[in-house]
């Protein structure tokens, strides 16, 4: 449960208050190229994306909008930056919901035309605050003094700033993101702003890297947060193919019994010395053979009968590594003593049942 009380309907989907925490990722395609990024939305959506957002820098890309809507299943958000006029666009083409940081756009005229065309399409917008949005003034002294204060709190007090834009306008269907590339200010930001705002928050690491080392940090901020019911969508923001942020983000919400998982889970001991079969060579044969299973079922793969007899009697299939053989179990129950090959065939049939 979160600590947000007021809820956002975006599309079909209700964000906040006691509703699960929802997954969002973005496409790097060009959204122009609407067959390349209608492809990349249904991978991401078959991955568990619950919440897509494409970048529509330029005209062509607003344009490709509509042609995406109508193909997809799920809802579209627009990246808007600097060009209000992307944004208005974006609207009438019928995204859920357009990325907006006020500070990219100078003229209040311009952000208050995008607020009420906003309004007048029950169109939600997501106030996005990262490092870049803090010192805007062109004072070296004030710079100075503001970079000298932590940056969470300046992150929130602007926050604060572009939030009162949105009430002298009425316009409250809002979700909040500060957004870091460090875990720590990740936390410490998203905190000050659960304790501030009564609004959805939406929760990522910007820029966290490689999916190694992003994916890590992402989990470290992330989690702690959830776990404390801050936040209620999550972006794991990863370089390269996006479809390897969805695995992440799903994840830390099932780690975390937010959510429950829709795909099979695997067990994979870390080998050591007492393991006398090949268990990487195991492992990735069950997981190729797990692809496009939508089940919420258990797998371990063991390398000895240390811990493999236990994993398996929990799993709803397992196969134990012994001396040059190996154990296949179903539900707890041995089913197979076998070779390692055959054993493995035996354990990848099972799978092809679920």
């Amino acid at each position: 449960m979160t600590k947000t009380a007021k809820t956002i309907k975006i599309g079909p989907l209700t964000i906040g208050g006691n509703n699960p925490v929802l997954v969002q990722s973005m496409t790097n395609t060009h959204t122009c190229d609407i067959e390349a990024t209608i492809a990349q939305i249904e991978r991401l959506t078959a991955a568990g994306c619950e919440l897509i957002r494409v970048a529509v820098p330029t005209p062509q890309d607003t344009a490709a909008l509509p042609a995406i809507i109508k193909a997809v299943k799920i809802p579209l958000v627009a990246d808007v930056h600097f060009h209000y006029k992307r944004a208005l666009e974006a609207i009438e083409a019928g995204v859920v919901k357009i990325r907006l940081n006020p500070g990219n756009i100078q003229d209040r005229q311009q952000v208050n035309e995008v607020i009420a065309a906003c309004k007048a399409n029950g169109t939600a917008i997501r106030i996005g605050v990262n490092e870049g949005s803090i010192v805007e003034s062109k004072d070296k002294a004030l710079r100075q003094q503001e970079l000298n204060r932590p940056l969470a709190e300046l992150m929130v007090e602007k926050m604060g700033e572009y939030l009162d834009i949105f009430d002298s306008c009425g316009f409250d269907k809002l979700i909040l993101s500060a957004k870091c590339h460090d875990a720590r200010t990740t936390i410490d930001v998203n905190r000050l702003i659960a304790q501030r705002f009564e609004l959805p928050i939406h929760l990522g690491v910007t820029h966290a890297g490689l999916p190694a080392a992003g994916g890590v940090r992402s989990a470290v901020a992330l989690g702690v947060l959830l776990e404390e019911g801050i936040g209620n969508t999550i972006r794991v923001s990863l370089a390269g193919d996006p479809i390897n942020e969805l695995s992440v983000a799903w994840e830390i919400l099932t780690s975390l019994g937010l959510r429950k998982s829709w795909k099979p889970e695997m067990i994979v001991c870390p080998t050591c010395g007492r393991c006398q079969v090949n268990l990487l060579d195991m492992a990735q044969q069950v997981e190729a053979a797990l692809v496009g299973v939508r089940k919420p079922v258990t797998v371990a793969v063991m390398g000895c009968v240390v811990n493999g007899p236990g994993e398996a009697a929990d799993a709803d299939l397992a196969i134990c590594g012994g001396h040059n053989k190996v154990a296949v179990y179903k539900g707890g129950e041995l089913i197979a003593t076998a070779g390692c090959e055959e054993g493995i065939a035996i354990l990848l049939k099972e799978i092809e049942k679920l």
